[in-house]
This record gives structure tokens, C-alpha cells and sequence, in this order.
């Protein structure tokens, strides 16, 4: 079954942090992280293991450049800022491989929202020069897109989808569709990556067991499961899918 997880339900674990010296936000969505851990061992780098929590970075902290052991997609929510040398905004997209280092990370005059979401286990960022001698020999890949900005006001009359990152051959992809009240929606197969977040940018979705996510709620499809059928809540729905590629090479190199 897709793991499902409200946005409202979630706020309950939102709690200040301090990461790479800034003061933060954190709201912990699915999964275990090093800011609300779990009981039990952490899971190896070849089992799939969805987290997504929402960081809240407050204008003009800068988080340094640094990589993940899992592979990772983010999603900007609020706010504006830079990620390099690119401007984001919602709803920005960035995927990077584990052991691909990226950013930094600089939040606008609003502050700066997003959804870090990893299909893999991970103990935490590794800063940049310090963390360098971790790097490991494996492929580094970083993709970057930032959809278009939705007409305001009543949704689509018809549904539309816009691709965020044309999918590769090894699965890699990224969408966000849009639909009016009650339309359905069938997602990709998830046999063609390495596992899928659904995250909800707009309106609301109900799932086929009728549970109803509102906006900033996101659900896992593992790779191993049917394609996630959905509809459109009584205010339509905007919704962003992204995939992982098949394949680690981490663990292949670790």
C-alpha cells in the first residue's frame, strides 16, 4: 500500500533546528531522520526507505554545499532563493544522486520552504571541503526544473499535465499535473523506477481508500506496487510526481 501522509497531521512534529550553524524548521513527514529518530536500526543503503520532512529556512541563511547518502529529490513549497547558481521558487525541482554534492543553498527575503524527499536511508548532510575524502567514485547527477506558474483562482476545466524532467531510460522523471473536482488520475508504473513521491501543491487528493490529502501532504509509491490511482477533491487538485532512477550506484561502490 502507498504510505499516505497529511500535511495537517505532520505539523505535530515541527520543531526548531540548528543545521550547518542556521536556525531552521523541520517537519518530519514519513521516515525516520537524525531529528526525530527511530527505536529501531537504521535500514542499509539497498533497501527502500521513503523520507520527506519540510525545512523552513529563514531569509538570507546560507546552507553550505554538501551531499547525501541516498538519492534525492526536493521540492521548493514557499519562498524564493538560489540552490548554485539557480534561482527557485515554488514549484522548483532538484534531483541529485547520493554522493553528489550540491548547493549552497540560499534562502530569499521570505525565507525559503522545501520538501527534501529520499527513497534511501540517510544519516545526515556531509559538508563541503570537510566531507570531501567521502565522496566515492560513482556517477553524479544533478537535475533541475521549475514549472510553470498556474492560472490563479478556479481549477483547470480540463486536466493538464506538465513535464518537469523528461523521463530518462533508467526511470527518472518528474510531473505535475493539474486537475479539475473529481477527475481520476493513474500515475506512472512504478516498476519503471526505483519508487515514487506524490506531493500535493493544490486543492486536494483522495486516495482509493478514500483517505483525503490536503495541501503540502505527500504519499510514497514503492516500486514494487500498482500504479497509484487517485481523483480530485471538490476543489480540484495540482499535484507534483516525481520518480527515481533504477539503480544505485552507491551501494555498488560502497
Amino acid at each position: 500500500m502507498p504510505m499516505l501522509a497529511s500535511g495537517e497531521a505532520a505539523q505535530a512534529s515541527r520543531r526548531a533546528i540548528v543545521s550547518n550553524g542556521v536556525d531552521a524548521h523541520l517537519t518530519t513527514f514519513i521516515g525516520a531522520n537524525r531529528y526525530m529518530a527511530s527505536e529501531a536500526p537504521p535500514p542499509g543503503p539497498e533497501t527502500v526507505y521513503p523520507m520527506a520532512f519540510l525545512v523552513e529556512q529563514p531569509a538570507g541563511s546560507v546552507v553550505d554545499s554538501h551531499f547525501h547518502e541516498a538519492n534525492q529529490f526536493q521540492l521548493v513549497v514557499a519562498g524564493s532563493g538560489m540552490l548554485g547558481t539557480h534561482a527557485v521558487q515554488p514549484v522548483s525541482v532538484h534531483y541529485s544522486n547520493a554522493f553528489s554534492a550540491y548547493g549552497p543553498i540560499t534562502a530569499g527575503e521570505a525565507g525559503l520552504q522545501y520538501l527534501t524527499l529520499r527513497n534511501g536511508y540517510d544519516r545526515g548532510a556531509r559538508y563541503l571541503p570537510a566531507a570531501r575524502e567521502e565522496l566515492r567514485g560513482v556517477r553524479r547527477r544533478f537535475r533541475q526544473a521549475m514549472a510553470d506558474a498556474g492560472p490563479p483562482g478556479a481549477p483547470p476545466e480540463q486536466p493538464a499535465t506538465e513535464t518537469l524532467l523528461a523521463e530518462t531510460p533508467d526511470g527518472l522523471g518528474a510531473w505535475r499535473h493539474r486537475l479539475p473536482p473529481g477527475a481520476a488520475l493513474r500515475g506512472p508504473d512504478p516498476a519503471e523506477g526505483d519508487g515514487q513521491f506524490w506531493v500535493v501543491t493544490g486543492g486536494a487528493l483522495r486516495a482509493a481508500d478514500g483517505a483525503l490529502l490536503p495541501a503540502l501532504s505527500c504519499a510514497f509509491v514503492g516500486p514494487e506496487e500498482a500504479s497509484f490511482a487517485v481523483t480530485a477533491g471538490e476543489d480540484g487538485l495540482e499535484v507534483v510526481v516525481m520518480q527515481y532512477p533504477r539503480g544505485r550506484d552507491h551501494v555498488a561502490a560502497g
